[in-house]
């Protein structure tokens, strides 16, 4: 059970120390200049404050309404959460690693939300042409990657069923 905190938390607090401290030198190199690209835009590098989900879905509601959604039951979904994951006693280590992954970056940015007016940053884009990314960040990478390793180990644990 202690290896399984100490794997979880050192994942969290990696992952959460290293999406904010992107997100203040996005904001700190950034904000308000002209869009960073590489590999003929490929890679883009640009600020944006997204006030929605993924993909900025749910910007447009009214603002007590994203805080509700994305600030109320957001927190209650990582509690949840959480406490399936500490509380689970048959996950491997890569769960494990998975569940503070996916912790992490719900709590980055539900930090952003409580500390932006409601808003993340975000400052990553990918893409080539018109077939693009929406804007991210590392936080949003963390709850993707653990999602795919829950994912991965879900379909590979099936298979062997």
């Amino acid at each position: 059970m202690k290896k399984k905190f100490i794997l979880i938390g050192v994942t969290a607090l990696l992952s959460i120390a290293i999406d904010q401290w992107t997100k203040v030198l996005a904001t700190q190199h950034l904000f308000g200049r002209e869009q960073l690209s590489w590999w003929n835009d490929f890679f883009v590098l640009t600020y944006s404050i997204n006030h929605g989900a993924f993909l900025g879905l749910g910007d447009s509601l009214p603002e007590a309404v994203r805080d509700l959604i994305f600030s109320g039951f957001v927190s209650l979904f990582l509690i949840g959460f959480a406490i399936y994951a500490v509380r689970e006693k048959n996950m491997s280590n890569l769960q494990n690693l998975a569940c503070g992954l996916v912790l992490s970056g719900g709590l980055s940015n539900l930090y952003d939300r409580i500390t932006n007016n409601g808003g993340v940053v975000d400052f990553m884009n990918m893409g080539i042409g018109s077939l693009r990314t929406g804007i991210f960040n590392v936080a949003d990478m963390a709850i993707m990657a653990g999602v795919f390793l829950l994912l991965f180990y879900s379909y590979k644990n099936d298979a062997k069923k």
